[in-house]
């Protein structure tokens, strides 16, 4: 079962994540990030392979997209806030755009 991030995990976790651009969301446990591709299909494509990911490991992130960029919000709505899974997918995402 998927448990909701402890103080003592949140450091080690999230802090390498805030370090490449995810923030905090104001108003709620979640982490953002804006992701800028060359153009849409780059956006898209890339939305395309994290969503497999997010498929494969059952957790789904909130985001949007217009033109090429893509905004993410992550959290986990079964805990109501942040989780592992949160930062795995997290890191994932930053994987796959670099």
């Amino acid at each position: 079962m998927t448990e909701k991030l402890s103080d003592e995990a949140r450091g080690p976790l999230l802090d390498p994540l805030l370090k490449t651009g995810w923030a905090l969301t104001d108003g709620r446990d979640a982490l953002t990030k804006t992701f800028e591709f060359d153009n849409f299909v780059e956006a898209f494509g890339w939305m395309t392979r994290a969503a497999i990911w997010a498929e494969k490991w059952n957790h789904h992130p909130e985001w949007s997209n217009v033109y090429k960029t893509v905004t993410v919000v992550l959290s986990t709505h079964d805990v109501d806030g942040l989780s592992a899974l949160d930062a795995k997918l997290a890191r994932k995402m930053d994987s796959l755009a670099a």
